[in-house]
């Protein structure tokens, strides 16, 4: 894969986790339902596929955790929709 697409993969996952983290500061998403931690595990995801190519020990571990604190917080939603 080149380096511009790699690129363009990455950004899109830092676009991701920002405007996830404004509507979570705007009150438009709850930090506790599925589209918080959604977004931020796949922003991650895409991060961290782009740490890959471009590889950066400290943004790969930061990454690494984010998306299973985010993994997380989806099994928390899920089971309490499970218990609802």
């Amino acid at each position: 894969m080149n380096s511009f697409t790699v690129d363009v993969i990455g950004i899109v996952g830092v676009v991701i986790v920002v405007v996830t983290y404004f509507l979570l500061q705007s009150e438009k998403i709850d930090s506790k339902g599925f589209l918080y931690s959604f977004f931020n595990a796949f922003g991650s995801l895409l991060i961290l596929y782009s740490l890959l190519y471009n590889w950066n020990l400290a943004s790969f571990i930061i990454e690494f955790i984010w998306i299973l604190i985010s993994l997380y917080g989806l099994k928390k939603w899920y089971r309490s929709k499970k218990t609802s």
